[in-house]
């Protein structure tokens, strides 16, 4: 904007590096492409943008006035750096454009993806690759916005997320397992320092709020424990006893660290604590009754993405890897 908030048309930029070069009028107008009349009207009101005449007309060839000359030089790198800003930043689509752009979860980015991705680029060229890990409600909120093409994280059939309520196409890769783990107990190695079933309420590790394990584990607490796992609470008929949640934590990565340190049962991916389990320095806390079976799902934006990321999802579809995951009412989605 200019004196009194005048708009002003990049146009008349270039039609004064014109007159600049050429200073005739008929001639800079022939190299524009533009009538006289009009482009004499462009010189008149870029002179009342800038609020002073830039050419004496009274000299022949038309030349630049003393403001003229000093408006000149600092034009062209304005010119120069917009070009130089288009040009990146159709670069920097065009990158975006041929890259595959992930969203995974802490735990999966940790575990499943990195060993998946080795087994995807073996059968197709994939390029650059953009990965950001955060919790799922950040990774929906990603794929919300159309900042990542693919988000990778857990689900399960009963407790829909955003994206299966949104109808993003889903495909399962494979199934995980969340199993309630304990330290083992220092005096009885291969027992569980805390075990479902003792007279006391558990301590609980829980996740938080914008974590998708999260929401699974709170919909499947409401038919294990009385009323959820957000404080203690008495036996339940048919249950052995309460919870009380005593740590919470996006994460599954520290809640197994705070398990391993003995606060607590925490129910864990078993790919997150294989290692961990054949060691001994976590055992089960409870039978297999207390699992909680989760897929692992690759959800992709609905509209038609980038080459490269359409041929990664033929190739998961295709190769009967991917199979559609299951809704929250049972039925297939995506």
């Amino acid at each position: 904007m200019g004196p009194g908030n005048r708009p002003l048309d990049l146009e008349w930029l270039e039609d004064f590096m014109a007159l600049a070069d050429t200073g005739n009028f008929s001639r800079a107008a022939e190299a524009r492409a533009i009538a006289q009349p009009a482009f004499s009207r462009h010189i008149r009101s870029l002179e009342d943008w800038v609020g002073v005449e830039l050419f004496d007309r009274s000299a022949h060839p038309a030349a630049l006035t003393p403001a003229g000359q000093r408006f000149l030089p600092l034009l062209q790198n304005v010119l120069a750096n917009l070009e130089a800003a288009r040009i990146k930043a159709r670069a920097a689509h065009d990158t975006a454009a041929a890259s595959l752009r992930f969203a995974a979860t802490h735990v999966l980015s940790l575990t499943f993806f990195p060993r998946w991705l080795v087994g995807m680029e073996a059968q197709l060229r994939m390029g650059p690759i953009q990965t950001m890990s955060d919790s799922s409600l950040a990774c929906e909120d990603l794929m919300l916005q159309r900042r990542v093409q693919f988000v990778l994280c857990h689900g399960h059939a009963a407790v829909p997320g955003r994206l299966d309520e949104g109808q993003y196409p889903v495909l399962r890769l494979s199934d995980d397992l969340l199993r309630p783990v304990s330290a083992a107990a220092p005096d009885a190695p291969g027992q569980p320092l805390h075990r479902i079933g003792q007279d006391s309420a558990v301590p609980v590790l829980a996740y938080s709020e914008a974590s998708g394990l999260g929401r699974i584990m709170r919909s499947r607490m409401r038919g294990m424990f009385a009323d959820g796992a957000d404080a203690v609470h008495s036996p339940t008929p048919g249950m052995a006893q309460g919870v009380a949640v005593v740590f919470t934590a996006h994460h599954a990565a520290l809640l197994k660290t705070m398990a391993l340190e003995g606060r607590g049962v925490a129910w864990l991916p078993h790919s997150l604590i294989t290692e961990e389990l054949r060691s001994g320095s976590l055992v089960p806390a409870g039978d297999d009754r207390w699992n909680v079976p989760v897929e692992i799902r690759l959800y992709r934006q609905r509209s038609e993405m980038a080459p490269a990321a359409e041929a990664l999802w033929a190739l998961v579809q295709g190769q009967g890897q991917g199979q559609q995951a299951g809704g929250a009412d049972g039925k297939q989605a995506g």
